[in-house]
Order: C-alpha cells, then structure tokens, then sequence
C-alpha cells in the first residue's frame, strides 16, 4: 500500500467525523460536504512525512476549510439571523438512519444551531472544536491566529451565549411526541385554548422561507397559537412524524411534495422552540426517502 493509498484509507475512515465537525461548523450538509472535499485535495497534496497527529491534522485542515467559508459568508452578509435555518437532518421516527448518528451526536438540534449561527466564526471554531470534540486549546490557536488564552476566551464567549439562548429538550422522545401530538390535534380541531396550553407563554417560532403563511418570526403563546392554527387550515396536508436533528418533528406534504420541516424543542412539557423550513428549494434538496410507506 502506498502512502497515498494508505492516507485516503484513513480519510474515508474519518470522513464521518470530519463530516460532523464541517456541519457543527456551517450549518449545511452541502457546504459540509464541500468542505470535507476540499480538506482531502488539501491532504493529499500536502503529504504526511511530518505529520504526528492524523487526525488532528485532518480535523484541523477541515476546520480551515470551514472557518474561511464562514468568514466569506459573513463578508457577503447572505443571512438575517432572526429567520435562517440551519440544514435539518431528518431520519425516520422509529430510529435514526445510522447514516446520520455522528452528525447529531451531542444533541446537535437545530435550536442549538440556530445560536451558533449567531457567533463570530473564530467564536463558532472555538467552541465547536473544544466543547463539541474536545480539542486543545493550544492546538486550536494557530487556526483562528490566535494565542491559547485569547482562543479561550473565545470558546468561553460562544458558551455564554449557548448557555443563555439555547432550550435543549428536556424529555425522552416518547414523553415529546407526545406534547407534539397534543398539538397537532389542537390545530386540526382549531382549539385555540388547548394550542396556547401546549405551548410556552415565551415560545420562539422561526420559519424559513417558504410561501406557507407562516410569520418568519413569532414569540408568545398566543400569537404563535395563530400562526399554528393558520398553517393546520391549509388544504391536502400530509403530516408524517419524522426525527429531527434527534428530537420530535414532523414532515408535511402535498401531493408528494415537502412543503416544511418542523422541528419542535420541548421542555417541562410545553413547546418551546418550533423552528420550520419552508423554502420551497431548500426543502426540494431534502433527502426524505427514509420516510417513504
């Protein structure tokens, strides 16, 4: 075996990881896929005669990759934060696609995402990087041009801010579908009442794109009850339940075709969060066959 050989050997061995950390890092399965690309035309090219650490050095190459995508998004100013989704990773309700288990190791759901998106890319690096894969911070310094304190720093900053904005389920799954089924019986019944008691009086809806008549963004019980009730009246609906980023959502269609993806964050038994995608040509890049009868 040559050492090229012996090298994309390695790689694809480590391609779901590196796969995990581009996600955790971009927010988007195709951008993470390209980054993972461009990580091992870098690797190859380079050579390993000096290299001690493997995967050290492959997760640091993505980590670039990653970052500089990051930095160019940010220049372009492509994204209002208050309405972006990050990409949903969506497995059957019954197990997750063992495709998909190192992409949401950590409970990577989407609200955390949604607070990540929000961070500076050196913030984002940092965090992602030590909290998330337990990288040193002295080996995550020279990525971000930073010395190991100020790289500290980072990590701390971003970790504030997660720990202050992000609601992380707080029930087993079973315990969750339950309170999303509550729901959705309410909206089909319009029972205004029985949505705003399962849902929590500061909930947060998002929405992405899309032309379902959802608010981008909408906050409190009542008014998120409206928004709920008016997205249960549209007509030929197919609603399948579906795991989302590891936690309970759904999937609704018309006619075969998505028309969102809801992901539902639930906590001391009331909605919290409901973050959904409606963009009709994000949702058309969907891989939903893990959801066929």
């Amino acid at each position: 075996m040559t050492d090229q050989q012996w090298l994309a050997e390695h790689f694809e061995q480590q391609r779901p990881r590196l796969r995990a950390v581009a996600y955790r890092m971009l927010g988007s399965l195709s951008e993470a896929d390209d980054a993972v690309q461009e990580a091992w035309l870098r690797a190859s090219r380079a050579g390993t005669d000096e290299v001690e650490n493997l995967d050290g050095w492959l997760t640091t190459i993505v980590a670039r990759v990653a970052l500089n995508a990051l930095r160019s998004r940010n220049t372009r100013g492509e994204r209002s934060l208050e309405e972006y989704l990050p990409d949903p990773i969506i497995g059957s309700a019954d197990g997750t696609d063992p495709e998909h288990e190192a992409l949401l190791a950590d409970s990577v759901g989407l609200a955390l995402l949604v607070v990540l998106e929000a961070l500076t890319p050196g913030e984002r690096l940092a965090f992602v990087l030590h909290d998330m894969f337990a990288m040193p911070f002295d080996e995550i310094a020279p990525i971000v041009d930073r010395s190991p304190e100020a790289t500290r720093q980072l990590a701390s900053r971003a970790r504030r801010r997660v720990r202050g904005d992000v609601r992380v389920p707080d029930a087993p799954l079973a315990e969750q579908w339950k309170v999303v089924d509550a729901f959705l019986a309410a909206a089909r019944d319009g029972d205004f009442d029985a949505l705003v008691a399962v849902l929590d009086p500061d909930v947060v809806l998002r929405a992405d794109g899309g032309v379902s008549g959802l608010s981008h963004h909408a906050r409190g019980a009542e008014t998120v009850a409206r928004q709920a009730a008016m997205w249960s009246r549209q007509a030929a609906l197919t609603v399948r339940r579906a795991l989302i980023n590891g936690a309970a959502g759904l999937v609704s269609e018309r006619d075969g075709t998505p028309v969102s993806v809801g992901a539902f964050t639930v906590r001391g038994g009331r909605i919290v969060e409901l973050d959904f995608l409606v963009d009709p040509e994000r949702l058309a890049k969907l891989d939903l066959r893990m959801l066929s009868d």
